[in-house]
């Protein structure tokens, strides 16, 4: 195994949140591509999980097998990219062996956000009711759309859509302050000033 590397169990909460590039010099230095435009867990954690590459990037990785865990010596911004040093990686061809492996952080080792802000993924899986108390769906996913983002949100048709009834359908919502009411992590709630019709 390349030195630095440990064989290690996922944390239950783990967040992928990047992947390992090409190598950056001579000294042991990778190219870190970060699933986020703003990837401050990152730079926050200095413990990672690896896990293999998927898909494409898996072709002829053979660096490890499973999940391992690394500490992070250095990783600073550079250019329009970001860059790191794993402990242990001393040379060019052991940053190669790790091109393409995933890159996981345990959610409880994110750096804490300000009053009002939230991480997307504590947000997927909340359910959402309007002011009345009906169930507009759950939290898929949330995409950016430049000024702010949207909620998507997943809910089953009632027996009013017919021969559709029963069938999942989405629904979106715009996650600003004058449609968003409260969001409850402990509860898993989201409550919106939104109608079922809009």
């Amino acid at each position: 195994m390349i030195p630095g590397l440990t064989s290690a169990t996922l944390p239950a909460d783990a967040v992928e949140v990047g992947r390992l590039a090409e190598a950056w010099g001579i000294k042991g230095w990778l190219h870190v591509h970060p699933h986020s435009a703003d990837p401050q867990a990152l730079f926050y954690s200095k413990d990672w999980f690896l896990c293999p590459p998927e898909g494409r990037y898996a072709r002829g990785f053979d660096a490890f097998t499973g999940v391992v865990s690394v500490t992070v010596d250095e990783i600073k911004a550079h250019a329009n990219s970001v860059v790191g040093l794993l402990h242990g990686l001393a040379d060019r061809n052991a940053a190669e062996a790790l091109k393409g492996a995933r890159i996981f952080i345990s959610r409880q080792h994110f750096p804490p956000v300000a009053e009002g802000e939230y991480y997307w993924v504590d947000l997927l899986g909340l359910d959402v009711f309007n002011r009345e108390g009906v169930h507009m769906g759950v939290v898929k996913d949330l995409m950016p759309t430049g000024p702010h983002s949207v909620l998507c949100l997943e809910y089953t048709l009632g027996m009013d859509a017919g021969d559709d009834a029963g069938k999942t359908a989405e629904r979106m919502i715009p996650f600003v302050s004058v449609y968003v009411d409260q969001v409850d992590l402990a509860t898993r709630r989201i409550t919106v000033d939104w109608q079922a019709d809009y």
